[in-house]
């Protein structure tokens, strides 16, 4: 039973704190679309998300205006599509337009899964598709791209991590007229998940039901304000804060995702607890960290500072809702965060830095803008690295990195939007060459052996 307190205490932290629903993305199963010919399957596709998807715009829009929630995003994600065009990996473009030219027609922002699950080993038809991302991400203005490359369970396929070094390379060279734009709408996961609502990541799994809806809430703004009431609380206290602050924000995206798979026919997924920012001031996660007594996020205690506040936000949303999922944690994307673009432009933040904070928080390495001339097997290298620390972790990590053209460090890339715009950061010029073309596969560690 909801007091007028409560009511009062909701409508505050829409208006003044950014407490937002930041999507709702509708899981659509393909694999009833393959057919003979890539053409057919590609109508096939096209009709299925636009019938089935065809009121996502108008529910969220009426959940929106009936509860006083902003709902920022809505979303689609399907099938990876790899898995869809196996029988003609060569044309798979086909299929990729066609999810763009839906995602047209129906009017959200972006659609997921362009995507290719690779952790093992990388199967002959795979390898192809994996060659088509750069053009069609560069052709298209919503679909988005993920590669998974490694896992606890099956160790990291360095195969496709070199792959993905190449791919994230020339996505942004086709797309060099938008800094690179191409690049920022692709993903190389390890221990990817099946039922993440966030992009560029999202894709639907095999293991769903056919139309489901995920929710993704977010509120680093409401989260910051509840610790400005307590500034001399210690770190006890502002644990619990956070706690009680990700219960509040959790029950409101509870209710929304119930309510929206209802009115779509849709089953009801999960509810993803990450606190993920925006480019607009005052809905920033790094401004947490600051609230908690860093001068600057990326100085020493940031990781110690995040790992606190990730706990706390799953402790609290957890408790919240009856199917927590996703990543639910804390994004720490460099251009769609103030505070991370602020310390980036400092020079607080390196790496380095941010290789080490992902060790504690959702994902890792996002939206990262790096110098044009770094080589391939740079990126490549940089993927391992954060596939190594999600296998040997057993938790999700990712790199969405912009070798933006013709940029060297101090320039900046500036998409627009829920994107924002990044300073082009240093790498470190050693090189990592032999490493990633010795190719082969890191071999899963030793916990992973649970049967």
């Amino acid at each position: 039973m909801f007091t007028n307190f409560d009511v009062l205490e909701t409508i505050n932290m829409v208006e003044k704190e950014h407490l937002d629903i930041r999507t709702i993305t509708m899981g659509l199963s393909l694999l009833s679309c393959v057919r003979d010919s890539a053409e057919a399957t590609a109508t096939a596709v096209y009709d299925l998300v636009c019938k089935k998807a065809e009121n996502i715009v108008k529910t969220a829009d009426e959940l929106s205006g009936e509860y006083g929630i902003p709902i920022v995003n809505k979303r689609v994600s399907v099938t990876p599509v790899s898995l869809i065009t196996a029988a003609f990996p060569e044309k798979s473009a086909l299929v990729g337009k066609a999810l763009d030219d839906a995602a047209e027609r129906l009017g959200i922002d972006f659609l997921g899964g362009y995507s290719a699950l690779v952790h093992k080993s990388t199967a002959e038809y795979e390898r192809k598709f994996i060659q088509t991302i750069p053009e069609v991400l560069a052709t298209t203005k919503r679909l988005c791209s993920s590669v998974n490359v490694g896992s606890t369970k099956s160790g990291i396929n360095m195969e496709a991590v070199r792959l993905m070094g190449e791919t994230f390379k020339e996505a942004a060279r086709l797309t060099a007229d938008s800094d690179g734009m191409g690049a920022a709408k692709l993903v190389a996961f390890c221990n990817a998940v099946e039922d993440n609502p966030f992009m560029a990541g999202a894709f639907h799994g095999v293991g769903e039901a056919d139309v489901v809806v995920n929710v993704g809430v977010s509120g680093p703004g409401v989260v910051k304000c509840a610790l400005e009431k307590i500034p001399d609380a210690n770190l006890t206290d502002a644990a619990e804060m956070i706690k009680r602050t990700a219960f509040k924000i959790t029950r409101a995206g509870q209710l929304v995702a119930k309510e929206a798979a209802k009115r779509l026919h849709a089953e009801f997924g999960i509810v993803d607890l990450s606190l993920a920012p925006t480019p607009a001031v005052g809905d920033s996660v790094a401004a947490i960290l600051e609230e908690l007594g860093i001068e600057t996020v990326g100085g020493h205690g940031t990781t110690a500072a995040l790992a606190m506040l990730n706990d706390a936000v799953k402790k609290g949303g957890v408790m919240a809702s009856s199917r927590v999922g996703g990543l639910s944690g804390a994004f720490i994307p460099v251009s769609e965060d103030i505070g991370m673009i602020k310390a980036a432009e400092k020079g607080a933040i390196t790496l380095d830095k941010l290789e080490a904070m992902t060790c504690v928080c959702s994902v890792g390495l996002d939206m990262i803008a790096v110098p044009g001339d770094t080589p391939a097997t740079t990126i490549a290298a940089i993927i391992a690295d954060e596939a190594a620390i999600g296998m040997i972790n057993q938790k999700t990590t990712a790199v969405r990195i912009i070798p933006a053209p013709g940029k060297k460090v101090g320039d900046e890339v500036n998409f627009g939007g829920l994107l924002g715009r990044a300073p082009v950061m240093p790498v470190h010029n050693c090189d990592s060459s032999k490493l990633i073309n010795r190719g082969g596969s890191i071999p899963a560690p030793i916990h992973s052996f649970k049967n």
